[in-house]
C-alpha cells in the first residue's frame, strides 16, 4: 500500500450503488436514492438506491427460493467450502480498492482500514470457511435398543443489518457463519456505510456463490430495517448497533415470526489501571489507541479510564500527551493517525456530550473541539475529561466518538464497584503486575470480554460478545456458528 495508490483510488468516480438482489443489481422499484456524503470533506460522494418495503421483500424472497431449491445448502461442505476460499481471495486482491472505497464512505484512517476492513473479512471468511466441514453431529447414550441422532441443519433466511463503523468486518462476522453452514441472507448495510458491503457482495458472486444465496438491499432503517424484522420468512436476524434499535428488532420479532434476535450493542468499556502496571507509559500509550483509533467509533471502546489515585495525574498527563500527539486528518492520508467522525450528525452529538460532561463538573484536560472545519469534513479532537463520578452521564451513556472520560479509583474493590456501574458489559481492560489481581478482576468485571495488559487485538479463536444491555449471542469464534444452526434429533428404533 503506498500513496499514490491511494491518491488514484480516492478520485475515481462511483456509480450509483444499486440493490444487489437474486444475483442482480437493481435500482429501487421506485427509483428514489440517498445522497452518500463523504466525511473526508462533506461533499456529495455518489447515491445508493433508497430501498423500500417491496424491495425489501423482493430480496426475502429470493433468499428463500434459494434455500428451499437447496442450491446452496445441497452443496457438499467440500464444495461450499471451495466457494468461500475464493471470496476470501477476490477480497484480499481487491483489498486496496475496498479500504479506499470504506474509508471515503465512513472516515476510518486508511492504514486501520487496510487491515481491519478486507484484512478482517478474508480472514474471517477463509476461518469459516475451513470450519464449515469439521462440525459434526453427535451419537446421543441411549438404550442399546434405539439409535438418538443429533443433526445440524442451516435455519433458512438470516436478516443482517450492518453499523457503518466497521462495515466489510463486521459484515464479515455474520455472513462467514452463516453461508458456511448454508443459509441464504439477506444484507442491510448502514446507509452512511454501504458502499463496500455492496462490493464485497459482487465478489461473493464472482466466486461462484449462486444467485439469491445473498441479497443486499440499501436504504433507511426505518423503512428497510424494519421491513426485514417484521418479515415472516426470515428466521434469524442479527444486528450490530445501538440499544435503542435493538429494542425495536425485538419488538418486531414479537409482532411477526417469533425470529430468533441476536445483537450486538453499545459499549462502555471500563480500562483499569493499577499503580503496578508493568509499563505505565505504555499503558497510556495503549490507552490512548484503545479509544481514539477510528475517532471512537469502536464498539469495545475504553471509553471509561479507571486510574489508581496514586497515579492518576501523571497518567491522565501521558494518555494526554500520546493523544496531542495523533495526527488528525484526512484518512486518505497515509501520514495521519485517525481520520473523520462518519457524519455530521455524530459530530454534533459528540460535542453535545462534551458540554454535558463539563456541565456536570468534569474538566477537559485535552481536546474538545471540532478540527479542520474548512476542509468541509467531520474532524474531532481526541478528548480527554477528567472528574467523571460514576453517575456523571459520559459513564452511563455511549458516546461512540473520540471522547475519554477519566474517574480515579482507591484499592480494588471501587474499581470493580465503578468498572459495573453502568447497563453495559461487552468489553474491558486491566493492567496490573499481579497475577491474582488480574485474575480476580477478570473474574469481578461484567463483560464478555476482559483484555489483560493489553487493549484490542483479538482473533477469531475467541468469540465476542457482551452481557446486560450490550445484547446477546457472540460473533467469532466456532461459537458464533451456532446462532445460524437449527438441532433436529432422530430418534430411531431398532
Amino acid at each position: 500500500m503506498n500513496q499514490n495508490d491511494i491518491d488514484v483510488l480516492r478520485h475515481q468516480c462511483i456509480s450509483p450503488c444499486l440493490h444487489l438482489i437474486d444475483g442482480q443489481s437493481m435500482a429501487a422499484s421506485d427509483g428514489r436514492t440517498l445522497d452518500v456524503v463523504s466525511p473526508v470533506d462533506g461533499q456529495v460522494l455518489t447515491s445508493i438506491a433508497q430501498g423500500n418495503v417491496e424491495d425489501m421483500e423482493q430480496a426475502v424472497r429470493a433468499a428463500r427460493v434459494a434455500f428451499n431449491d437447496r442450491r446452496w445448502a445441497g452443496q457438499a461442505p467440500a464444495a461450499r467450502k471451495k466457494i468461500m476460499l475464493r471470496w476470501a481471495e477476490l477480497i484480499e486482491e481487491n483489498a486496496l480498492e475496498l479500504a479506499v472505497l470504506g474509508a471515503r464512505d465512513n472516515g476510518t484512517e486508511i492504514a486501520m482500514a487496510y487491515k481491519a476492513e478486507p484484512g478482517s473479512a478474508a480472514g474471517t471468511i477463509r476461518y469459516y470457511a475451513e470450519a464449515l466441514d469439521k462440525v459434526y453431529g453427535e451419537i446421543a447414550p441411549t438404550a442399546h435398543d434405539v439409535l438418538g441422532l443429533v443433526q445440524k441443519e442451516p435455519v433458512g433466511v438470516v436478516g443482517a443489518i450492518i453499523p457503518w463503523n466497521f462495515p466489510l468486518m463486521i459484515g464479515a462476522w455474520k455472513l462467514g457463519p452463516a453461508l458456511a453452514v448454508g443459509n441464504s441472507v439477506v444484507l442491510k448495510p448502514s446507509e452512511t456505510a454501504s458502499l463496500s458491503l455492496i462490493r464485497m457482495a459482487q465478489l461473493a458472486h464472482e466466486a461462484g456463490l449462486p444467485n439469491g444465496v445473498l441479497n443486499v438491499v440499501t436504504g433507511e432503517g426505518a423503512v428497510v430495517g424494519e421491513a426485514l424484522g417484521i418479515s415472516m420468512d426470515v428466521d434469524v436476524l442479527v444486528f450490530t448497533g445501538s440499544g435503542a434499535t435493538g429494542r425495536r428488532l425485538l419488538e418486531y420479532s414479537a409482532r411477526s415470526n417469533l425470529k430468533r434476535i441476536y445483537l450486538e450493542l453499545g459499549g462502555k468499556s471500563p480500562n483499569v489501571v493499577f499503580a503496578d502496571a508493568p509499563d505505565l507509559d505504555e499503558a497510556a500509550k495503549v490507552a490512548a489507541m484503545g479509544i481514539f483509533r477510528n475517532s471512537g467509533q469502536v464498539c469495545i471502546a475504553g471509553s471509561r479510564l479507571l486510574v489508581e489515585a496514586g497515579i492518576h495525574d501523571e497518567f491522565v498527563a501521558a494518555v494526554s500527551r500520546h493523544a496531542e500527539a495523533l495526527r488528525i486528518g484526512d484518512p486518505l492520508d497515509l501520514q495521519n493517525d485517525v481520520g473523520a467522525i462518519n457524519s455530521e450528525t455524530q459530530l454534533i452529538q459528540n460535542l453535545k456530550f462534551v458540554d454535558t460532561a463539563v456541565s456536570e463538573g468534569g474538566e477537559i484536560a485535552t481536546g474538545g473541539l471540532r478540527i479542520h472545519e474548512q476542509s468541509g469534513g467531520y474532524y474531532m479532537a481526541p478528548t480527554v475529561i477528567t472528574g467523571v463520578t460514576a453517575e456523571a452521564t459520559l459513564t452511563q451513556k455511549e458516546v461512540f466518538g473520540p471522547v475519554l472520560g477519566v474517574t480515579p479509583f482507591s484499592d480494588e474493590k471501587e474499581a470493580v464497584c465503578i468498572a459495573n456501574a453502568t447497563d453495559y458489559g461487552l468489553a474491558g481492560g486491566v493492567w496490573t503486575s499481579n497475577l491474582a489481581r488480574a485474575h480476580r478482576m477478570i473474574r469481578s468485571i461484567r463483560t464478555g470480554v476482559v483484555h489483560v495488559n493489553t487493549y484490542g487485538g483479538a482473533d477469531n479463536t475467541v468469540p465476542l460478545g457482551g452481557v446486560g444491555q450490550s445484547g446477546n449471542g457472540h460473533d467469532k469464534s466456532l461459537h458464533a456458528l451456532d446462532k445460524y444452526i437449527n438441532l433436529k434429533t432422530a430418534w430411531i428404533k431398532w
